[in-house]
């Protein structure tokens, strides 16, 4: 019979969190919101409380995502009980994904075609704050300051349109690119987060409208740091 670990009032105050931010955003809290929720001076105090409840064995830490808290299956039967709620199946949240893996992508061929797809990985839905539809391998530096690099294995979910701000993935031509999303009166704007790298611009009207093919193929919802799969 399992025995739940002995908690701290605060300890139980996050885990509380936890579980309220996965079942109302379907995602888990980053360590600064849990900081600025239970008015703590740092994201570092968040992180050693978590680290303290990994330690008893009610969640688990994932590297290399700012969401990377999981809820362990007895965690939450026990607070699905305390709560005196009936406890059937875990929270859609937590349901594993199969997410293909996207490989080099052959000029004028959907992104998802199956030649594309290298392989596929079971991952945890609540390491993203949205469902993702597949994993994009990047390639080159042109996002290092946003904190994608080469090798990194982007989550991406399919989308067409994009707001201003937002990391994308865009096909130009025979190309498929990770950049930055702007809109402007002319055209749109691909944005590196590299100095070393120029921004592409896309004419949507004129003469040169036609010169760059360009579709939005999706937006980025999370990153898998290389060494954590590969």
């Amino acid at each position: 019979m399992y025995e739940p670990p002995k908690l701290t009032d605060r300890q139980q105050q996050i885990l509380d969190l936890v579980q309220s931010a996965i079942e109302r955003t379907g995602a888990p809290p980053t360590r600064a919101e849990i900081a600025s929720e239970l008015g703590f001076k740092s994201a570092n105090a968040a992180e050693e409380h978590l680290q303290a409840l990994a330690r008893k064995g009610v969640i688990e830490l994932v590297g290399g995502t700012s969401r990377g808290i999981r809820l362990r299956s007895e965690t939450l039967r026990q607070l699905n009980q305390q709560r005196g709620k009936q406890f059937a199946l875990p929270l859609p949240s937590l349901a594993q994904l199969t997410l293909p893996l996207i490989g080099r992508v052959a000029a004028g061929s959907p992104i998802l075609a199956q030649e594309h797809v290298d392989q596929t990985y079971l991952m945890e839905a609540s390491m993203f704050p949205r469902r993702p539809d597949y994993l994009l391998k990047v390639r080159g530096m042109s996002m290092r300051d946003a904190g994608i690099i080469d090798g990194d294995l982007l989550a991406v979910q399919r989308a067409k349109d994009a707001k201003n701000g937002q990391i994308v993935v865009a096909r130009l031509g025979d190309e498929v690119t990770v950049k930055r999303f702007r809109r402007t009166r002319t055209g749109i704007e691909l944005i590196p987060e590299n100095p070393d790298f120029q921004t592409i611009v896309v004419p949507t009207g004129g003469a040169d409208a036609g010169e760059l093919q360009f579709e939005l193929e999706g937006l980025a919802v999370g990153l898998i740091r290389n060494n954590m799969m590969l």
